[in-house]
This record gives structure tokens, C-alpha cells and sequence, in this order.
């Protein structure tokens, strides 16, 4: 319990500071930098994540074409 709650201030203080630290020009550069990095990040796991969804589709058509193409060759 006495750890959950020194978490707790501790995500209080930092936050208030923080706050205190984007109000100076300097600090809002910094964030803003910060911002923009995790941005470009999150874009980059973003396309990656459809590029290799997309992968995977192309895969489970072609293994579902050929289960079809075997399938039709058993009929035969």
C-alpha cells in the first residue's frame, strides 16, 4: 500500500513539474521535440503493423488457393 502510494505522488510531482517546465520556452521545445519523436515512432509501428498484416493476408490467400487447388485436383 505505502509503495502504491508514493507511485501515485510520484506521478503527481512529475506531472505538476513537468507542467511547470513546458510553461518555459525552453521546456516547450523539449516536449515539442518530444512529441514529434514519439509521433514519428508511433507512425513507424503503425506501418509496419499494416505492412505486415498485409503480408499475412497474401500468405492465407496463397495457402488458401492452393488447399483449393488441391481440393479440386482430389475431386478429379
Amino acid at each position: 500500500m505505502k509503495g502504491a502510494l508514493l507511485l501515485i505522488a510520484g506521478v503527481a510531482i512529475g506531472f505538476v513539474v513537468a507542467h511547470e517546465v513546458a510553461k518555459t520556452p525552453q521546456g516547450k521545445q523539449f516536449f515539442d521535440e518530444v512529441d514529434h519523436k514519439a509521433r514519428e515512432f508511433g507512425d513507424a509501428v503503425v506501418t509496419g503493423y499494416k505492412a505486415r498484416e498485409a503480408e499475412l493476408k497474401q500468405a492465407v490467400a496463397n495457402a488458401q488457393d492452393a488447399i483449393d487447388d488441391l481440393a479440386q485436383r482430389a475431386k478429379s
